[in-house]
């Protein structure tokens, strides 16, 4: 594996961060210095600053995000991030995200090609979503969630869209995704004219939250993490 991805899996900074390190020259294999493209192999000894690092294990963690919670491994403002909810060891860093207030499934990992594929549109991994809509989203509006929806950066991919519930001036709806552009629930549900009020993840690539509370998480299961790793090609 490349450096980079090396010392994230050691646990010493994420992917950016090494490749900053690297430039300053700070890291030695097998006593040399460092470049951006060298890989390190199962018998190489990796020094920071002088001080040998190693791999960590693998871990996968299901975290039910609260809302309020910023999902990225550490936050200029200093605010409660997704990482602050799990164990610190071994490090791990969320899979894609989740916007701020946007509660729900999300997957930490230090398995770097697994996270890479899960984020992949390529591998079309499920993710379902109950939004709470302004309206109620009639025949028309369902079928555009379905076919695909224009967006400024091109047309969605179909998604499953159906109409769970109604109260007051609001609907309850559920979209399973299958690509996972910015904000994409949202922008398509403001698309069709109802705007997103609330919106909750359920299941991601086939993970549920049964038995986790918001800010709770739990590491996988051994026949959960073969597989998501079946699921994208990685068995």
């Amino acid at each position: 594996m490349r450096v980079n991805a090396y010392l994230s899996r050691a646990g010493i900074a994420s992917r950016r961060r090494a490749d900053e390190l690297v430039r300053a020259g700070r890291v030695r294999v097998n006593g040399e210095l460092a470049s951006l493209h060298t890989l390190v192999g199962a018998h190489d000894v990796v020094e920071v600053d002088g001080r040998r690092v190693a791999l960590e294990p693998l871990a996968y963690v299901l975290l039910h995000k609260p809302a309020g919670v910023v999902t990225t491994a550490r936050d200029p403002q200093r605010r409660r991030t997704v990482v602050d909810l799990v164990p610190r060891k071994p490090r791990v860093v969320p899979v894609g995200r989740l916007d701020l207030d946007t509660t729900g499934a999300l997957l930490l990992t230090n398995d770097g090609a697994l996270a890479h594929r899960l984020a992949h549109p390529r591998y079309e991994v499920p993710k379902v979503y109950e939004a709470e809509v302004e309206g109620v989203p009639g025949p028309e509006a369902l079928a555009a969630l379905r076919e695909g929806v224009e967006l400024d950066d091109g047309e969605t991919a179909p998604a499953e869209a159906r109409l769970v519930a109604t109260r007051d001036e609001t609907s309850l709806l559920e979209l399973t995704l299958h690509e996972g552009r910015k904000h994409q629930v949202k922008r398509m549900c403001a698309a069709v004219g109802h705007p997103v009020r609330r919106l909750h993840r359920k299941s991601y690539a086939g993970l549920t939250l049964d038995g986790l509370r918001p800010g709770e998480s739990r590491p996988l299961a051994p026949a959960e993490v073969r597989r998501l790793r079946e699921l994208v090609g990685l068995a």
